[in-house]
């Protein structure tokens, strides 16, 4: 008996699966980079100062993923290992991002201890994330 193709319906299904598959993984992947915010840890570590980054993120941002993922390999080094990185839903936590003056998703902003030390918008690059997290330290 031979075996029939798949239908293009079955295939088509079979592809948003995977894409959905792959979609999930990644988001998994995403929420490593950061703890998500609250304001006691915050509270805690700028009374402690320590150095923070805090993330104005939005799961469907692109430029935000793409944050994500460098601020999650910087995290991952011994230079920025201390760095207490929080993770604000731009979505969800409007009075949180509000309170950070922040207008827009992937808004990056470093504390020393207390002090606000850098901030920036959009910014892709390893080598500017990277340089931001410094100030923090």
């Amino acid at each position: 008996m031979a075996t029939k193709p798949y239908s293009t319906e079955v295939k088509n299904m079979l592809k948003r699966f995977l894409i959905f598959a792959v979609s999930l993984l990644f988001s998994a992947q995403l929420l490593a980079a950061g703890k998500p915010f609250d304001q006691a840890t915050f509270n805690q570590t700028q009374k402690d100062g320590k150095p923070v980054l805090v993330m104005i993120h939005a799961d469907w941002c692109p430029t935000c993923r793409a944050q994500a993922g460098i601020v999650e390999k910087l995290a991952q080094s011994d230079e920025f290992k201390n760095i207490v990185m929080l993770r604000v839903d731009f979505d969800n936590q409007v009075d949180v991002v509000k309170s950070f003056h922040a207008n827009r998703q992937s808004t990056l902003i470093v504390f020393k201890g207390a002090q606000e030390v850098g901030r920036s918008l959009g910014d892709t690059r390893e080598s500017g994330i990277a340089a931001l997290l410094k100030k923090a330290l």
